[in-house]
């Protein structure tokens, strides 16, 4: 519940409007623009936590990455936007359409704040309208929006922006279920990733569960999550979402990324080490440079949205080099990363192979440098590893931890751990079980959160090696 602001508190809509915001203000609002692309925009309107927070903005987070705080007006806006454009939920919209939706919207908003006039409604619409594109498409933005961190928004969340779903577990039977083996694997050898996998009916009831608790993103992840063959149904139950799918790309055949396109998966993230083909396959302990090669160029020829990911190490420290072969295929998005000390990471063979923190700047620096070049779009991953004024001075973000704040993950069987590579024995609870509000609010997960919320860039799972 909400309540209303002072400024229509006398008039005569009050009972009207209260029980207007009592039901549109009780649960997270989504609709995606352009769904077909490219640019496809995805929006997610979440209320304030309590009804003591009803004077805090509603927050309207863009694309899963973008948090932007909108006043009440513009809450209400927003929310019978998404209402009219989901009348069209898997229909072509038209030019005709769009006047549509932007005429009943006005008319509803009308109704509701009949204190505001149809020019001011219509001129609201217009620009809201344009600043969510602008924000989407990285433009400049004409309006001045106040963004907010996610260590200021902190104490009004009720769920994380994303959740991980470790739909594939390392081990099936006693035996090893993935078609790599790779040197620095954070979920090998640690208990959760072993866990056996939740049937198709549970994941779906999971995802039912997020959604309810107002999480707006969610990402397939492993184990290797294509090794599930209930994997594009698990997808296309998930529409509703921001949808990722984190892969090493091998089973990507053309058919495949028709299938994921069909099920609309927003993007795809595949794991690939490094152009020369013989670190690739030491890497991944296994002969698969060729398909994973070919899984990429699948990919970006059905038109997903494809980003790609590399963990810096000694071996593939020739990173300009693997990032001009993938810029000839068309790839725009990249990240790269120090590795994760847990799981096979942990191992002598993994740590032998970390670089230093001054060994990664310099390689990231060249990485900037080659990206900013050729209009490729790169992230460093992993808090902790650079001093911020590198990220400062290369205009790129900075990470920090976003454990049981920005992100969280659930594991093979279910449990809820702080992030995907926080496989401990002692989960925060389990998400077919427990519920949400108790795991969100627990000592544990509060403790963890406030420690991110800090934005201090330190990863708690780090060995200095």
């Amino acid at each position: 519940m909400t309540k209303i602001p002072f400024l229509f508190r006398k008039t005569k809509t009050v009972r009207n409007l209260q029980a207007y915001m009592d039901t549109t203000f009780s649960e997270v609002l989504h609709t995606t623009l352009n769904p077909d692309g490219p640019g496809a925009i995805r929006i997610h309107l979440i209320p304030p936590k309590k009804e003591e927070d009803a004077l805090n903005p509603s927050i309207a987070i863009i694309n899963g990455t973008d948090i932007v705080p909108v006043n009440f007006t513009w809450a209400v806006i927003l929310a019978e936007l998404i209402r009219e454009t989901n009348v069209y939920d898997g229909k072509e919209i038209g030019e005709a359409d769009i006047q549509s939706i932007l005429d009943r919207t006005a008319e509803s908003v009308k109704k509701i704040l009949p204190i505001l006039s149809r020019k001011k409604i219509v001129e609201d619409i217009s620009t809201i309208f344009t600043t969510i594109e602008q924000i989407a498409y990285r433009e400049e933005v004409t309006e001045d929006v106040h963004y907010m961190s996610i260590g200021d928004y902190a104490p009004f969340m009720q769920a994380p922006h994303r959740m991980d779903l470790m739909v594939s577990a390392m081990t099936r039977n006693g035996k090893w279920h993935c078609n790599q083996k790779c040197v620095h694997c954070y979920a090998a050898g640690q208990a959760l990733s072993d866990e056996a996998e939740l049937s198709t009916e549970e994941w779906k009831e999971i995802l039912d569960r997020c959604r309810n608790a107002g999480i707006p993103q969610v990402t397939f992840t492993g184990g290797e999550p294509t090794m599930r063959e209930d994997l594009f149904e698990l997808i296309s139950h998930a529409r509703w979402f921001i949808s990722r799918l984190n892969t090493n790309g091998i089973r990507l055949t053309p058919e495949y990324c028709r299938k994921l396109h069909e099920a609309e998966l927003d993007s795809v993230q595949v794991t690939f080490y490094s152009v020369d083909p013989e670190v690739h396959n030491k890497l991944v302990g296994a002969e698969r440079y060729e398909e994973t090669l070919a899984g990429i160029r699948n990919a970006l020829a059905e038109g997903l949205s494809v980003s790609i990911n590399t963990p810096l190490c000694t071996l593939n420290r020739d990173y300009e080099k693997t990032l001009s072969s993938l810029h000839d295929m068309g790839v725009i998005y990249v990240t790269c990363s120090g590795l994760i000390t847990t799981g096979s990471a942990l191992g002598q063979e993994s740590e032998a192979l970390q670089l230093s923190s001054e060994e990664l700047e310099e390689i990231l620096r060249r990485a900037v440098a080659y990206c900013h070049a050729n209009g490729m779009e790169i992230a460093f991953t992993s808090p902790g590893w650079l001093r911020e004024e590198v990220f400062e001075e290369l205009n790129i973000p900075s990470p920090s931890c976003g454990a049981c704040l920005s992100n969280m993950a659930i594991t093979p069987g279910g449990n809820v751990v702080p992030c995907q590579s926080w496989l401990s024995d002692r989960p925060l609870g389990n998400m077919l079980t427990d519920e949400w509000k108790e795991i969100w609010n627990s000592g544990t997960c509060k403790e963890r959160r406030e420690f991110s919320a800090q934005l201090t860039g330190d990863c708690p799972l780090r060995r200095y090696c």
